[in-house]
């Protein structure tokens, strides 16, 4: 029953990035997506830390799970979810502002 849940849900994900980027991701790459040079409150800083935290714990559950199924090594999912804590860490130290302006490195 589990391998069967783990195709439907890889042929689901699978289905859904194969038809490239959605209206919304569209926009959301526009160069024109820009950050406004704001400065947060201590309050909103706790609030969007607290919902970071959040997302960053619940995607350490999905790779584990996925280590656990077998999808993933325990070495590629712990890759994974260092990456995860590094840019967890640097939103952290820039004050919950992502930092999406820097250029793309070319491979």
């Amino acid at each position: 029953m589990k391998k069967i849940s783990i195709s439907l849900l890889s042929a689901l994900f699978l289905s859904l990035t194969s038809f490239g980027p959605l209206p919304a991701q569209a926009e959301f790459n526009d160069n024109k997506a820009e950050v406004q040079d704001v400065e947060l409150t201590e309050e909103q800083k706790q609030e969007l830390g607290a919902l970071h935290k959040e997302a960053l714990e619940k995607k350490k559950e999905i790779i584990e799970k996925y280590v656990e199924f077998g999808v993933f090594t325990e070495e590629k999912g712990d890759k994974i979810i260092k990456k995860f804590e590094s840019h967890y860490k640097k939103l952290e130290d820039n004050g919950y502002i992502p930092k999406w302006d820097h250029k793309r490195k070319h491979h």
